[in-house]
């Protein structure tokens, strides 16, 4: 029996949650094409892309839920996937560097910066060593992918509640009586 079966149930949860958290950023992108002000392309790039993009989660549910015969295949597969989110994650600091709208805190390099790095970097360490030390790196594949869900939920728990604070900075201007002009 492959040290895979044994995951199923975590994968299928985890996976089927990701998928809702796509499904939620796509309506927070729906929020911000609404105000009166939306952000541009450069903010989208940085901060709303990565989140769908970390929803990889369900792409890593699928590739270790597959019936494989060996663990060959799936460890190369979730190498590519760490690779590929190592480049991307040095993409997106490049982009947030470059975003002139908006200052990122402590907590933003954390979520948008740091962890998503950290989880791709063990996700291409448990690939590595998924052949020979099985147990261990399947922990190690879990690890990345929960992480990876939580930095979802919190950058489009983040996206959404700066959606809220602007439009309702935004309503309160526009309910604001226009300001008088001296006389001449």
């Amino acid at each position: 029996m492959s040290p895979l079966a044994e995951w199923d149930n975590f994968y299928v949860i985890i996976g089927s949650s990701a998928a809702g958290l796509t499904g939620l950023q796509f309506v927070v992108i729906a929020l911000v094409a609404d105000m009166e002000s939306p952000g541009t392309t450069r903010e989208i790039d940085a901060f709303s892309t990565p989140t769908i993009v970390h929803c990889v989660v369900m792409l890593l549910s699928g590739i270790l839920t597959a019936p494989w015969h060996g663990l060959s295949a799936p460890a190369l597969l979730l190498g590519a996937c760490g690779l590929t989110g190592l480049i991307y994650s040095a993409l997106v600091i490049r982009r947030v560097l470059r975003v002139t709208t908006y200052r990122m805190v402590l907590e933003d390099w954390v979520f948008f910066a740091l962890f998503p790095l950290v989880a791709y970097a063990i996700l291409t360490a448990s690939a590595w060593t998924l052949r020979s030390h099985p147990e261990r790196s399947l922990f190690g594949i879990a690890m990345t992918a929960l992480l990876l869900l939580f930095i979802g939920i919190h950058n489009a728990w983040d996206t959404v509640t700066f959606i809220a604070v602007a439009k309702r900075a935004e309503e309160a201007r526009s309910k604001e009586p226009p300001a008088k002009s001296p006389p001449a």
